[in-house]
């Protein structure tokens, strides 16, 4: 198989840029998938990210995650399980505002460190929207626009730890699903490692590498290229031995952006992909992230076409 893509980003910065462009061009195109080294994230941060994080599933998660599996009895199941997913997880919003102050059980520390982190991908997940521009010919700052709204994109982190599982073959970690939003910027273990991607029908894995930087493209990127960038299937699979900590960042447009195909690559008459408000797309999604995108941008379509339907009836 060929390698996973891993992009070296201060070659950027020297006569490798070129290459390393094309890199990141050919990463979106036939993987959706790559691996950043020399992100600019300082490794200190993010060593004190992954202390605090795991000390925070230990004290405050790991008991209620053995509470939940012994309620539902998961140690002794012996067909696959396909309607949950062997997670302990907690949600943070960044943007447009901040509930960092407001979830439980977080020290002072870790929402101060958790905050600088944020703040730290925010500005990445922009300065990579703007190296897509420059590799598909959009002008710069065309993305950040699209994802823009009327309050700014919405940016959030989903903290995961995937604990142990007695039986991997038939739990997995999170099944197989597209991200919905746009940027996703993921801080994975470098030790124990479960997420894979789906590429030429086969589950490739995503190597876990220290201070390294994930990153994959979301639905909404698929749209706004016009299939150029397409998001890909991925999934967690379980261990039988090590907690998995999983920090992805998710860097979307605002609620009420309007996502639709970049002009400027549409080719004449050969649009495929919808126009709809993106908290349309996230309603849609809540209830299918486990089924094919697919059908997600054919009823959008509908949508879009009822829409104009109405408008059509409206001027009569």
């Amino acid at each position: 198989m060929e390698n996973f893509p891993v992009i070296n980003l201060e070659k950027l910065n020297g006569d490798e840029r070129r290459a390393t462009l094309e890199m990141i061009n050919d990463a979106c195109e036939n993987w959706g998938f790559f691996e950043l080294v020399n992100h600019g994230i300082p490794h200190d941060l993010m060593d004190t990210m992954e202390r605090l994080t795991k000390e925070h599933y230990k004290k405050s998660m790991e008991q209620r995650f053995k509470e939940l599996v012994a309620s539902k009895a998961l140690e002794g199941v012996q067909a696959e399980i396909t309607d949950m997913d062997w997670e302990s997880t907690f949600f943070l919003r960044h943007l447009p505002v901040s509930n960092i102050s407001e979830v439980p059980d977080l020290g002072d520390e870790y929402r101060k460190v958790m905050k600088e982190f944020a703040e730290r991908l925010e500005k990445l997940a922009e300065d990579l929207l703007d190296l897509l521009c420059e590799n598909l010919g959009l002008e710069k700052g065309y993305l950040k626009k699209a994802f823009y709204g009327s309050k700014g994109p919405n940016f959030g982190t989903k903290v995961s730890n995937y604990p142990p599982c007695p039986k991997p073959e038939l739990i997995k970690g999170l099944r197989a699903h597209t991200d919905a939003g746009g940027i996703i910027l993921l801080f994975q273990d470098d030790k124990v490692s479960g997420l894979q991607l789906l590429k030429d029908n086969q589950w490739i894995d995503v190597p876990p590498m220290r201070h390294s930087i994930v990153i994959n493209l979301g639905d909404q990127l698929e749209v706004i290229t016009n299939g150029k960038y397409k998001s890909v299937l991925h999934r967690v699979i379980t261990q039988t031995d090590g907690t998995r900590m999983s920090i992805a960042s998710f860097y979307n447009p605002g609620n009420d952006a309007i996502i639709y195909p970049a002009p400027a690559l549409v080719e004449k008459e050969a649009e495929e992909y919808p126009k709809f408000v993106f908290d349309d797309y996230m309603k849609l999604y809540a209830g299918l992230k486990f089924q094919a995108k697919e059908p997600r941008f054919e009823a959008m379509k509908s949508m879009e076409a009822n829409v104009n339907l109405e408008d059509l009836i409206a001027t009569a």
